[in-house]
């Protein structure tokens, strides 16, 4: 056994700890080809060779299986793996890169008190959309049956990309970076504008969608407007400010956080931006189970609003304030472990559906 090393010998001259190198034995990545008198695990020059290539590759970044392929197959095309490796690494540099970016002039226009607010919203709830803010495939199948035969299509205001169609030709427009540097790297090309200058020539477009965004912008008519300039065709998913009806049949808003009613004050109603437009209405139904964490998707799950993650992906809580947040979820929390919420709401057990103010103009 001269020629063979302790599993400590070998773990202190290549920096690794015993208990890794226990795990390679057992996984079959790096056994030692021999054993002590006493049965302890001894291991060889041949071994300690393998064990260099495990760690150089799991440096570079590979997994435990790849790098078992790679060490067992002489074949195996570690030049093509690593060039996809580069790839994924360079992605993730550059959104971190964005991110830092997006951060930076964020820290200075708060400084300088020039960040406008609706920036500054997109930039506290923007991190935290991917966590529960996805495609919901019954909206979404509204939202793309309603854009037609367009071929190209302008998603204005386009967040991260959720309810971009893909079988369509697609251009974004997102103002925010933190928004942007998020998009999934097949994404559709984004551009760094506001809809109500779209830095595009009139009739760009087949047709212009804009999901869930109106309420954030600046001037919303303006840019309806400029979405009706540059495409033939206009596809809106929004929320009815001009409908008081659904803060009573809202649960949330009517029992817990009146506020809400608030931030649509000054709003313009949704008739008006149809008229902006020209567009048809039509009511937009939530599943029960929506997969889109917006703002009323929970309305028959309770309990969700209670997920800290949920709520920091919708821009009403961080534009309620902290106080009144704490305040409505205690509350909501007292209610469910009581049962008080079950006895208020009796007949939301029974719907698929509901019908909360939500909209979709199309003109």
């Amino acid at each position: 056994m001269e020629a063979h090393l302790t599993v400590g010998r070998v773990a202190g001259l290549t920096g690794v700890t015993v208990r890794t190198l226990h795990h390679y034995d057992e996984i079959g990545l790096v056994r030692p080809s021999a054993r002590t008198g006493a049965g302890h695990r001894a291991y060889s020059a041949a071994d300690v060779a393998r064990l260099r290539a495990v760690l150089a590759y799991r440096r570079l970044g590979f997994g435990l299986r790849e790098v078992a392929d790679l060490v067992d197959d002489p074949s195996a095309d570690a030049v093509g793996r690593l060039h996809r490796l580069r790839g994924v690494l360079l992605e993730q540099r550059d959104r971190a890169a964005a991110m830092v970016t997006a951060i930076d002039r964020e820290l200075e226009g708060r400084a300088m008190g020039t960040t406008p607010a609706g920036a500054r919203l997109y930039e506290t709830i923007g991190s935290a959309y991917p966590a529960t803010r996805r495609t919901e495939p019954r909206i979404a199948a509204q939202v793309w049956a309603a854009l037609g035969d367009a071929r190209t299509v302008l998603n204005v205001g386009a967040g991260t990309g959720s309810y971009e169609p893909a079988d369509r030709d697609v251009t974004a427009v997102e103002p925010s970076e933190v928004m942007r540097a998020q998009r999934p790297r097949d994404a559709a090309r984004c551009v760094a504008a506001r809809a109500e200058r779209l830095p595009f020539p009139d009739r760009s477009f087949d047709a212009a969608m804009a999901f869930s965004t109106v309420h954030h912008w600046q001037d919303p008519v303006a840019g309806l407007r400029e979405m009706r300039r540059v495409a033939r065709r206009v596809v809106v998913f929004t929320h009815d400010a001009g409908d008081s009806a659904w803060r009573q049949r809202f649960w949330l808003t009517r029992d817990y956080l009146p506020e809400a009613a608030g931030l649509v004050a000054g709003r313009p109603p949704v008739h008006e931006l149809a008229r902006a437009i020209g567009a048809r209405i039509t009511p937009v139904l939530i599943p029960w189970d929506c997969a889109d964490g917006f703002f009323e998707a929970y309305w028959r799950r309770p309990e969700a609003y209670l997920d800290e993650a949920a709520r920091r992906a919708v821009s009403v809580w961080a534009r309620v304030g902290p106080e009144a947040e704490r305040r409505a979820v205690g509350e909501i929390r007292a209610d469910l472990a009581s049962g008080r919420w079950a006895a208020r709401n009796p007949e939301l057990a029974a719907l698929d559906a509901a019908e909360l103010g939500l909209r979709l103009l199309v003109a």
